[in-house]
């Protein structure tokens, strides 16, 4: 991997754009958790796009050689998370992203949005 973890984020939310994603946005964890540094959430209107926005990230990032450690809710479509360890993706439909409001959660987090 050639790319720092905010680097591999925002690649990830741009990535997610090339699939038509909404509300593409990259919160800066490193001051909040230490867990994971970044976690980029984006939106997708049905269940077959946000599976799409995850096969375009999934595959442009391992065009890089980054690879998801583990994923979770690709069958059904409603949340896709991707966990690339230094930071996860959370693909959501629209009415999941409103009631597991991850952006809330984390409010105190630096945001970037993706455009």
């Amino acid at each position: 991997m050639g790319e720092t973890p905010q680097e591999a984020a925002r690649l990830a939310g741009t990535l997610a754009l090339s699939k038509k994603a909404q509300d593409v946005v990259v919160l800066d964890l490193r001051k909040l958790s230490p867990l994971v540094d970044f976690f980029v959430i984006a939106t997708g209107g049905s269940d077959i796009q946000v599976r799409a926005i995850a096969d375009a990230i999934v595959d442009g990032l391992g065009e890089r050689g980054v690879t998801a450690w583990h994923v979770e809710g690709y069958r059904y479509g409603r949340w896709v998370l991707l966990d690339y360890v230094d930071f996860v993706v959370h693909i959501f439909r629209s009415d999941a992203r409103g009631f597991y409001a991850l952006e809330r959660l984390w409010g105190d987090a630096a945001r970037e949005e993706i455009v």
